[in-house]
């Protein structure tokens, strides 16, 4: 394991920039194009949390490397300040694990490399458009478009996952793979890529179910209800138990839709973290809200999520948007002029 991580450390300080993807969060968070080693390489790079510890917050205002001063007002004054180097003697119950060892971390990193273009183009600055999926259009042209993608084999990082095959060192919890009683029930934890692993209050994990039938929560219908509810049960009891000062009320789990990859999952994550736009409306679904739909739905257990209609975002780099929805807009509008010189 010690290997791994050396391995990947040594990646970051052989990134090349070429230019700026994008910058959203108000600035917090940047993605940068580049290359390592010849292969292209995204690196996205966000402000991490403080820490709460007292020995390390004590120390903040006498540590600064530079201080300029913005302006000031009466008792009012601004700052742009860069952090010094603090080595906290202790961790509160608000971090999720103790690096006393090692000093406060300014930035978090995320590195996907080797890159394709679609993350690029997931990466980079995009306009954004709100599209209305009817039941006709999921069936006709959205699972199509999901059936493809999983026969593509996007989905193999995450059975490789699954079967315990890859990035065993990430998984924080699990069943014991295939033999969950029934065996419909066996799942795994892991940590989001955008938690820093340590900020209880950012806490973001993602529910990985074993079984392979259900894609996004349009498979989801009357008859899964019992086991929406017992898989929402244990998510909350593996949560708690791996961190004991987060209660069940403190977490929140939601699907997205459209999902990056079409493989059931939940995201598990604290009520105090901000809302950004992964659980804005046109993104995220409550879990509870998608079990009280179906509980009064009508029909038989057969009645399910692909009877409703959904709206969501759409980056106008998606493919999703391109192949689909700008399509069908453009044909749409063709038909009305048409009507219209009738």
């Amino acid at each position: 394991m010690a290997d791994v991580k050396g391995d990947a450390e040594a990646l970051v300080p052989k990134f090349k920039f070429e230019r700026i993807l994008n910058q959203d969060q108000a600035g917090r968070r940047t993605s940068l194009y580049g290359t390592i080693e010849e292969q292209p390489a995204l690196l996205i790079l966000e402000r991490a949390s403080f820490p709460s510890s007292a020995d390390y917050l004590g120390a903040v205002a006498g540590s600064l490397r530079t201080l300029k001063n913005l302006g000031a007002n009466d008792i009012y004054h601004w700052y742009l300040a860069n952090s010094g180097s603090i080595k906290p003697a202790a961790t509160s119950e608000n971090d999720a694990t103790d690096d006393s060892d090692v000093s406060f971390a300014d930035l978090k990193i995320n590195l996907i490399w080797p890159c394709t273009e679609k993350h690029v183009k997931k990466y980079s600055k995009q306009g954004v458009r709100y599209v209305i999926e009817t039941p006709a259009i999921y069936r006709d042209h959205v699972r199509p478009y999901m059936q493809a993608q999983r026969e593509a084999g996007r989905l193999n990082w995450a059975f490789n996952i699954i079967e315990g095959r890859k990035e065993v060192e990430d998984v924080i919890y699990r069943t014991p793979f295939g033999q969950a009683d029934p065996a419909d029930e066996g799942f795994l934890l892991l940590p989001d890529l955008n938690w820093d692993r340590k900020t209880l209050d950012t806490l973001h994990l993602l529910g990985l179910v074993e079984r392979r039938d259900l894609w996004s929560l349009r498979d989801l219908r009357k008859k899964h209800i019992p086991w929406l509810r017992r898989i929402k049960t244990k998510f909350i009891e593996a949560t708690t138990a791996l961190y004991p000062t987060v209660e069940p009320d403190q977490l929140k789990l939601y699907f997205h839709y459209q999902p990056t990859y079409h493989h059931l999952h939940i995201h598990i994550v604290h009520v105090a973290l901000e809302a950004g736009a992964t659980q804005a409306v046109g993104k995220a679904v409550g879990l509870d809200s998608v079990i009280g739909q179906l509980e009064v739905m009508q029909g038989d257990d057969d009645a399910g999520m692909d009877a409703v209609t959904l709206c969501y975002t759409l980056g106008e780099a998606s493919d999703l948007w391109a192949d689909v929805f700008e399509p069908l807009k453009l044909k749409a509008a063709a038909e009305a002029i048409a009507e219209d010189q009738k």
